[in-house]
């Protein structure tokens, strides 16, 4: 076997967000004045987080030490609902 790095599998995490009525209210008074929704913005950032956090927790439990390649995708479930995914290729480096 060669010494590089092994390959035990495809680790992903996926976390599902849903907006609420006053985040909706807030985001439609930025959106007349301009400028970042912030509520919006922070509730992306903190599914994107949980879902790296639950793709890393597969990879160590698959046996790995690092996750490389790692490709965030996300798409609307339903009105106010939005998915998150993190995946990558989980590695074993070193012994």
């Amino acid at each position: 076997m060669s010494g590089g790095p092994r390959r035990p599998g495809r680790p992903r995490g996926s976390r599902m967000r849903a907006r609420h009525l006053g985040m909706d209210i807030l985001a439609a008074l930025r959106k007349l004045v301009g400028g970042e929704i912030t509520e919006y913005a922070q509730l992306l950032e903190e599914a994107r987080e949980e879902a790296i956090k639950a793709m890393v927790r597969q990879a160590e439990d698959l046996g790995a030490n690092a996750v490389i390649g790692i490709r965030l995708a996300s798409s609307t479930i339903t009105t106010g609902a939005a998915e998150v995914i993190a995946y990558g290729t989980a590695v074993r480096i070193g012994t």
